[in-house]
């Protein structure tokens, strides 16, 4: 997600920094955005000189430090793990001003709990862009309890100039997209495991019948089913047993048929 986040700004005039702990990490997400840029053009959807000029306002470092000098916003998009998430914005918040905006991409975590342990809470958000992210209209902003009217209107105003479309919801576990979304997957996936039909014709009837951009079993492999299993489990305890993850999907998981990233989920992909 971090790397089409960086593209999309980037595309939208804005300089953008990846930062992460693998430098190796950094190179693959800058080869990813321009392999995006270069299909783009390809296909005629990107101009060259917008691919040039994007390109030339990314990039990437290992040193935090040097990543957060003299910013204006920062986006975290690290795994949906809620005490890695905690210490990132415990340590950007003691490194940055109270101006500075804070936004977390989580899809369903409680951004109350990470910006608990921020200094200036009030200036973090949720922004949870959709994969992929230079494709996908949508950022939903959540907006925490404690958080200003500055901060939940600066996502917004950020959103419109990446080109997305921004909807505001309150902080409620899975917010509005993940909860619903996630819902009709698990339904998908008990469905498989019932031997109702195949994960092709279920996304076929999401498609053709009620006009789904994409299946949601497709998506869960392209979202990651060990991602999908994560926010789940999160549902179940917050929300309730609806979401009880279904045993094909921990099963997957545990055989490391994590989607498209691992070349295996509920479809095959190539890797």
């Amino acid at each position: 997600m971090g790397h089409g986040i960086a593209q999309v700004l980037a595309m939208s005039g804005i300089e953008a920094r990846l930062f992460d702990i693998d430098g190796s990490v950094i190179e693959r997400a800058l080869s990813k955005v321009r392999a995006n840029l270069d299909k783009g053009v390809e296909k005629g959807k990107v101009d060259a000189a917008v691919r040039e000029d994007a390109i030339g306002r990314l990039s990437g470092t290992t040193d935090m430090d040097e990543a957060v000098d003299g910013v204006q916003a920062v986006v975290e998009a690290v795994p949906e793990k809620i005490a890695l998430k905690q210490q990132i914005f415990r340590d950007l918040s003691a490194k940055l001003g109270p101006d500075v905006l804070l936004a977390t991409n989580t899809s369903s975590l409680s951004i109350a709990d990470i910006a608990g342990v921020a200094e200036h809470p009030e200036r973090v958000t949720g922004m949870h862009f959709f994969n992929p992210v230079h494709i996908m209209k949508l950022v939903e902003v959540v907006r925490p309890e404690h958080a200003s009217d500055e901060a939940v209107e600066t996502s917004v105003e950020l959103a419109r100039r990446m080109g997305k479309e921004p909807i505001t919801v309150t902080d409620s576990p899975g917010f509005a997209s993940s909860r619903l979304g996630i819902a009709i997957g698990l339904e998908a996936m008990r469905m498989v495991e019932a031997g109702v039909a195949s994960a092709e014709d279920i996304d076929k009837a999401m498609t053709l019948g009620y006009g789904f951009p994409m299946g949601p079993l497709r998506l869960t492999d392209l979202v990651g089913l060990d991602v999908r299993l994560s926010i789940a489990e999160y549902l179940e305890r917050e929300v309730g047993e609806r979401f009880t993850p279904p045993a094909i999907l921990r099963e997957k998981v545990e055989r490391g048929e994590l989607g498209k990233k691992s070349g295996q989920g509920f479809y095959e992909w190539d890797v």
